[in-house]
């Protein structure tokens, strides 16, 4: 399987984006991913977690979660016609025990 491929769009948590003029709203887009925990990495957490530090195990799967959602929003976007997003805001819920959902959002925009 072929990775998807990458979009880039102009994105802002806030209402605008800074130096340019929203001629279009589109409509709302999201992107979301399901991952579950490794087995592996929750007795490594579980170690790490009597002598404290980072859990770098689960930082990443964190990391990897959301450019994935933000990939797919943006994917989500780019089909609309959509040359950028504004308001992207986050969201996770657990949907099962051990997996958790990464929710990405926000306004598909045509900017100028």
């Amino acid at each position: 399987m072929q990775p998807a491929p990458t979009i880039a769009l102009h994105m802002s948590n806030v209402e605008t984006i800074p130096g340019k003029t929203i001629t279009a709203s589109l409509g709302l887009v999201t992107g979301s991913t399901v991952r579950a925990k490794h087995i592996g990495k929750d007795i490594f957490a579980g170690l790490k977690n009597l002598v404290g530090g980072e859990l770098k195990q689960y930082t990443e799967l964190l990391n990897e979660s959301r450019n994935e959602a933000i990939q797919r929003m943006m994917m989500q976007a780019h089909t609309m016609g959509a040359n950028g997003v504004v308001n992207v805001r986050f969201a996770t819920s657990n949907v099962a025990a051990g997996a958790s959902e990464l929710f990405c959002y926000g306004t598909a925009v045509v900017v100028e």
